[in-house]
């Protein structure tokens, strides 16, 4: 039997530009498609659970994983490290099912050269005045931080070039369709449909 293997989609996104929602909004609408969770030394956010959100690890746990050669990406973000297990990511992909991995640019770039047949999605806000809101809005960090957010999301905004597809998220309704419309049209591949109606394929050319 030919076994249909999941594509990897890569999603970035400055913070606050919405990627969690759209991210979350779409598995919620499709269970074939999973969420890659990586591990970070950061700290929990209100409402994060372990194992959902992140593999909340030490960075002495964090630091021996690398060294075994656990991670297929990762990067320091605002003095936090971030990883992808390649062995769980595998496994999913052979399993059939899509998989999307949230990481910055950084692990994007690594991924790419070792994962080529990864699609990526870069998701921008409409504005620069609608980020800040929406980091404002947030309640989570200072004012402090959230201006080092605001200068490191000009700088990461810079790498969309980089990316297959782009999102603007400014009416999130439309953001959504615009996302569900590109794993639609991936889906309906001629190698991935050939798998799905293999037996009808069969019976209508004779």
């Amino acid at each position: 039997m030919t076994h249909s293997t999941g594509t990897l989609y890569i999603i970035s996104a400055p913070s606050g530009a919405g990627k969690s929602s759209l991210v979350k909004a779409l598995t919620d609408t499709n269970p074939e498609i999973r969420v890659s969770i990586s591990h970070t030394t950061r700290a929990m956010r209100p409402g994060e659970v372990d194992g959902v959100n992140y593999h909340f690890v030490t960075r002495e746990e964090f630091v021996k994983m690398g060294e075994h050669g656990d991670f297929l990406e990762r990067a320091e973000v605002f003095g936090n490290f971030y990883g992808t297990s390649q062995s769980r990511l595998q496994h999913t992909l052979d399993e059939g099912h899509d998989l999307i991995l949230e990481i910055d640019w950084q692990g994007a770039e690594q991924v790419r050269k070792l994962m080529p047949q990864a699609r990526s999605i870069f998701i921008l806000p409409p504005s620069l005045q609608a980020l800040h809101q929406r980091l404002t809005n947030r309640g989570q960090d200072s004012d402090e931080i959230i201006d080092g957010r605001m200068r490191e999301a000009v700088s990461e905004m810079s790498h969309y070039v980089e990316y297959d597809y782009l999102i603007i998220n400014d009416d999130f309704a439309h953001a959504l369709d615009d996302l569900k419309a590109i794993f639609r049209a991936n889906q309906l591949q001629q190698k991935r449909q050939q798998v799905r109606f293999g037996k009808l394929l069969a019976e209508l050319l004779g």
